[in-house]
């Protein structure tokens, strides 16, 4: 187990919290981050690039001019390639860019970017305001000293509070709220600080430390199946 350091909305410490080290300390994966940030974003586009050929211009139905006497080229189309207003020749089309990654990568290389970003976390005893104002989570990201910089919020959504922070905190710029069941490599990355509570540091620990566990558990048994069936034969 690994620890970090508890804090109050001021700022000042009040404790110390335990990390499961399996997510939080790991050696991170570059390569797999890398891969999964590249999925993440291939998913986002929309592939929505259409141009038209030739064929689905409209118009050009009418040869322009007669094929010869005129001392000009041969024109079959006003629609050709060739011309203003034509079709277009090895254009985009609708297609789509999404790619697939097997579940316990995913889940690896989400361990690894919170194990790369661990000393940019801040966990909060409490993280909890009285009205969906956003002067006041301005305020305690001032006594937090992260005002200005790209922050994530990672909420495990399971108080009524934590909507209510989602709200006060949508109007401040860099300010990202997710929950703690969407976590995503490009979020932790991309942020400069990343925000959370205890509970929801536990809740993420529990989460993926199954997940990590359960392919150590899998590894295992295939290696007795291995050792069992050398030493039959």
């Amino acid at each position: 187990m690994t620890s970090a350091v508890l804090l109050d909305t001021k700022g000042k410490q009040v404790g110390e919290v335990n990390l499961e080290a399996s997510v939080f300390a790991i050696e991170p994966n570059v390569d797999l981050m890398h891969t999964a940030l590249n999925r993440q974003l291939a998913n986002a586009r929309a592939g929505s690039a259409n141009t038209k050929t030739r064929s689905e211009v409209a118009g050009g139905g009418r040869k322009p001019w007669r094929q010869k006497g005129t001392g000009r080229a041969r024109a079959g189309s006003i629609r050709s390639p060739l011309w203003a207003g034509g079709g277009v020749i090895f254009g985009p089309k609708p297609r789509d860019y999404s790619m697939s990654l097997p579940k316990k990568m995913r889940c690896l290389a989400v361990r690894s970017a919170l194990s790369a970003k661990r000393e940019d976390m801040i966990v909060l005893k409490d993280f909890s305001i009285k009205e969906p104002k956003t002067k006041e989570v301005a305020a305690i990201f001032d006594e937090l000293k992260i005002s200005g910089q790209k922050v994530l919020i990672v909420l495990d959504f399971a108080c009524d509070g934590c909507m209510t922070i989602k709200r006060a905190a949508s109007n401040i710029k860099g300010v990202k709220v997710v929950s703690s069941d969407n976590l995503s490599v490009k979020d932790i990355m991309d942020a400069h600080k990343i925000v959370t509570t205890e509970r929801t540091v536990k809740a993420i620990g529990e989460r993926l430390k199954g997940n990590s566990e359960e392919a150590e558990g899998k590894g295992a048994s295939k290696e007795a199946k291995a050792k069992s069936a050398k030493k039959e034969g």
